[in-house]
């Protein structure tokens, strides 16, 4: 069942929903999914490997998909870009840095340009830059974020697009994980959501079985926004932004502690990534926001989109 909004005429969607370009977890063959399902999905750039990226397109050829980044660290590697636009990409978004060194280029790609935004400020700056879609996410999600709650902020993003770039279409993110929160996030004034944590738990996420074994084993309450990650692997990531995780016995280690564990990063980096390596969902962190406490079982991707579409469009009268 389709259920059209103003984002799915922008971008030619059959349903209202993207998938977040997860680092290491959102590649060709999710977003393919995601994108035969009526949605659009993104392939995750990450922190930039481009033999990885060319990889993950080829897996997802034959789909219209897309792809993100994490805009500050892309700065250090700009030719990444470049290289994806060659496989003409529906639309590219732009996380956590100054979209601005990059929007030329996927203008003259003619992709569609998506910005992330954490707060009212960076939509603001999304709005000037004639972003095509911008994303509210709050900070239920998980990943990377900042703090504004859903509640207030997507409403708070839709009245101010509305007064000064009603051509744009604005995006939900942070702990949708069914209908029940689609239609919420239509209701507060969105076009779309975008979907990362349930989508995280599907089968075509590049995600190791332990981890997908502890999100369904996990609630929204054992969370926890933290810098501990990144110290241990010793990402320069902007103030302002913080992870949100599964409390585990590398968090409860180490948050709180921080300055030590950047004092012991030489023998908790290696660590850190050893257990990475092997899944370890207590060692390392294990990447999944609040949604965990809705969700039940691992799924196909293209299902959970296809769910989700339906339940929103009856819960909303339209069906």
């Amino acid at each position: 069942m389709e259920l059209t909004t103003r984002l799915t005429q922008t971008l030619g969607l059959c349903h209202p929903v993207i998938s977040a370009p997860m680092a290491f977890a959102a590649g060709g063959a999710l977003a393919a999914a995601v994108s035969r399902a009526g949605g659009l999905g993104l392939i995750g750039g990450g922190y930039g490997d481009e033999d990885w990226l060319e990889e993950q397109f080829r897996l997802a050829e034959g789909e219209r998909v897309g792809v993100g980044f994490i805009t500050w660290s892309l700065q250090k590697s700009p030719a990444l870009l470049t290289g994806v636009l060659k496989h003409r990409p529906a639309a590219v978004m732009l996380s956590f840095g100054d979209p601005r060194p990059f929007v030329d280029e996927i203008r003259a790609a003619r992709a569609v340009l998506i910005c992330q935004c954490q707060t009212i400020d960076h939509v603001r700056d999304a709005l000037d830059l004639g972003a095509e879609v911008v994303v509210a996410q709050a900070a239920e999600a998980g990943g990377h974020g900042a703090l504004r709650g859903a509640l207030s902020f997507i409403p708070e993003a839709a009245d101010l697009i509305r007064e000064q770039s009603a051509c744009a279409c604005l995006v939900a993110a942070g702990g949708i994980a069914d209908g029940r929160g689609l239609a919420a996030a239509l209701m507060l004034g969105a076009e779309g959501v975008l979907v990362g944590t349930r989508l995280w738990a599907s089968a075509e996420a590049l995600v190791h079985p332990r981890h997908h074994d502890a999100i369904l084993a996990a609630g929204g309450d054992e969370t926890i926004r933290t810098s501990t990650p990144d110290i241990a692997r010793q990402l320069p990531w902007p103030t302002g932004f913080s992870a949100r995780v599964l409390q585990n016995t590398f968090t409860r280690r180490w948050h709180g502690r921080e300055d030590e564990l950047r004092r012991a990063v030489a023998e908790e980096g290696p660590r850190y990534r050893e257990a990475a390596a092997a899944g370890d969902p207590e060692g390392t962190a294990v990447w999944f926001g609040e949604a965990a406490g809705l969700i039940r079982e691992i799924r196909p991707a293209g299902e959970i989109v296809e769910a989700m579409a339906a339940e929103a469009a009856r819960l909303l009268g339209r069906t």
